[in-house]
This record gives C-alpha cells, structure tokens and sequence, in this order.
C-alpha cells in the first residue's frame, strides 16, 4: 500500500510525463538495450524499431501515473500484460533491471524535476506495480505447469506439419518431442515460441495465436509473413518438418467464454481470424446449439486462408453462417462461391443477420479495422460487456 504522499508526488510528475511523451520510453529502452544487450533476446526489436512498442510502454506508465491512487482500474490492463510476460518467461529480478533505468531514464531527461523526493516517490510506486506483476505472473506460471500436459518455462515441440493455407499465411502442427500430452487452453489464446538459430542475430520471442479447439496432443498456429519480420520470413523459409523449437505454454486474457444459448459472432479481417478459427472449432466441435456467425474481410481468393475449411463447415452445421467480403478480387474469384460481397467489410448492410438479443461479439485485425467493429457495434447499442477483441503485438485503444 502506498502513503498518501507518495501517490501525490507520483501524480503530479504526470504533466512532465505527457511533455515527454514518448521520448521517455524511447530513451528507456536505449539506455536498457545498451547496458542490458542480454535483454534484446527477450524484446521484440522489430516492435522497437516501429515505435509501437516504446508507445504502448509510455500508455502504460501514464495510465499507472495518473490512477496510482485507485489501481483497480488497471486490472484489465495487469491481466493483459501478465500473460505477454509469460510468454517471455520474464523472471523477478528482470524487474529490478527495469526498474533501474526508468528511474535513471527520468533523472536524465528531467534532471530538474527529478529531485530525491520524486526518485524515491517513483521507486516505491515502481516496487508496488512490479510486485503485482510478479505474484499475477507467478500464479500463471503455477497454473500452467499444475495443468494436464502442462509444464513450465520452455519445452521442446516438433514441426509435424507444414500447410499453405494462403499466398501470405502458413500452419504450423507442433507436438511435443517427448511423446507427451500437451495442456488445453481457451480458444483465442496464443502459443509463445522461442526461436532460436545461427541465422538470428537474436533469439525470438514470438507469440501466434491457435488456430484450432484443444485436443490434448498438438496445437496449430498460423504465421503471416510479415514484410521485414524477421521471426514470420524465418518460419515461412527456413522452419520445416522435423525441426524442433522451444515453446512456452500458452497464454493470452483473449478468450471465448459463452453458454450455449449465446448466438456468437466472430468477425476478422486478415490473419486475424486465426484466433476465431479456435473459437468456432471449439463451438462446432460442441455441439453450440445458438446461431454462429462468421465474418471475414481480406483482398481476394489468394489472401483468403481456410477458405475451403470454413465453406465446408458451413455445409455440415444449419446454424453456421458466413458472409466473406473481398476488398479486390481477382478475374479468378467468383461470387457467391468465393466471396459474398465486393469492397471493405460492411456491418450495416448484415445488421439484420448479426444483431442479435445476448449475443457476444468477437474481433480481430487490423487497428482501422477493429475501431469500424467497435464503433459499428457500439453505434447499435451493443453493451460494451458483450464486446471482445484481440490486438496483436503491444497493445493499443481502439
């Protein structure tokens, strides 16, 4: 618990902190990187290198600056991060690093305002925010190892398969190389991976999400290849069968959660239906009685991945429906085999379909594409409850 005084002096450092804005973080992270370059085997630096990753980081710190004094309300936040820093194994004493150079960050941009008061008032609020993390990551940590076919830390997983699903997107069927069960997880969640090789300058942490409902032996992912990224072209040419990887159990606060009479629709733009694909294996797989939707947005046929998939479950199932909108197709893709409208996703024109009494609302894409969702849905009256969404990489507002 912090004084009074503490949480007066860390919130009025909040005006010094938006006229830093990111320009704090950026330094952070120079400064880490390079008395700590042990740490870019942990962080995404292509996520440095698009500044996304300094951005959600300064969020982060005014968000705790500015509600130091009521905390609960960044619990949804808390949870998000916890699951990230599992999926880099992050230890408690990496929080002691951390928290050095931000205090240090702060004395050389700020050498002025940076008086012992306000060092050691952002110390101790440092220490109550990294404690919170490490108990959270440590119940993780437990829950994932107490799990049938859990474990904890890294475990050795083989490439079983390989499929094109997409001229952009590649599966990957791991199994574990010791023959053993692997846990289950809540669809929408993603698998850590941690790769390692001779041509990485760094080992890789990198999270994907499942692309299919547990089943006790294997997980699927899905890769996008990325132009410039460096783990996605890494998997796409050189990762395949038999090769091994490390991976860490999966995690992720992004789930599916719904009773069986709750219509559901999943809604995706790109590669980000690959945690809907989990959600509506799951569902069919149980037999949801509710009405399922499945809306999905991409350029054309050739970008259209588990096309023949989805089509095929939407033969098997009466309460599947899908509707497929591609944005150009090509002379090739023909409507209504291959796609059901022309141009981007248009809510509005499948209201009449979508807009159902209790039903929960599931998203995942692009940034403009999710801000459409969520303002779309929020325009008809959709209570915020029933809204779930998936931001890949460092998370961002819509």
């Amino acid at each position: 618990m912090l004084d009074s005084r503490t949480i007066e002096i860390v919130k009025s450092t909040v005006p010094l902190l938006e006229s830093a804005n990111t320009a704090l973080t950026e330094h952070f992270y120079q400064r880490m990187f390079r008395d700590n370059p042990e740490l870019k085997d942990v962080f995404n630096l292509s996520h440095q290198k698009t500044g996304r990753q300094p951005a959600a980081l300064f969020a982060a710190v005014l968000a705790y600056a500015k509600n130091i004094d009521n905390p609960a309300v960044l619990s949804a936040a808390v949870e998000r991060i916890a699951h990230k820093h599992t999926g880099f194994a992050i230890q408690p004493d990496q929080y002691t690093i951390v928290g050095h150079h931000l205090l240090e960050t702060i004395r050389e941009l700020a050498p002025d305002a940076a008086t012992p008061e306000v060092i050691d008032a952002w110390a101790r609020a440092y220490g109550a925010l990294a404690e919170i993390f490490i108990g959270r990551e440590e119940q993780l940590y437990q829950q994932s190892e107490q799990k049938d076919g859990g474990w904890r830390g890294h475990r050795t997983f083989v490439v079983k398969e390989k499929r094109v699903e997409s001229e952009q997107i590649v599966s990957f069927l791991l199994a574990p190389a010791d023959g053993g069960a692997v846990a289950d997880y809540l669809p929408g969640q993603y698998l850590n991976l941690h790769l390692s090789n001779p041509e990485l300058e760094h080992r890789e942490y990198r999270q994907y999400s499942l692309c299919q409902a547990p089943n006790g032996r294997e997980y699927r992912i899905a890769v996008k290849r990325e132009p410039g990224g460096v783990a996605s072209n890494f998997m796409h040419d050189r990762m395949q069968l038999g090769d091994q990887l490390q991976v860490l159990p999966p995690a992720g606060d992004f789930f599916m959660e719904v009773g069986t009479e709750t219509p559901v629709v999943l809604i995706s733009g790109g590669v980000g239906q690959t945690p809907m694909r989990a959600m509506l294996d799951q569902l069919l797989k149980q037999g949801h009685p509710a009405d399922i939707h499945w809306l999905h947005a991409c350029d054309n046929g050739a970008q259209h991945a588990f096309k023949q998939d989805i089509q095929q479950r939407r033969q098997a199932h009466a309460n599947l429906y899908s509707h497929v909108w591609y944005r150009t197709p090509a002379e090739t893709d023909l409507p209504p085999e291959d796609y059901d409208a022309l141009g981007l996703m248009e809510l509005n024109a499948v209201k009449d379909r979508i807009h159902l009494d209790g039903a929960h609302y599931y998203f995942c894409g692009p940034l403009p594409f999710m801000a459409m969702v969520k303002d779309t849905l929020t325009g008809w009256g959709i209570a915020k409850e029933q809204l779930h969404y998936e931001v890949f990489g460092p998370h961002q507002q819509l």
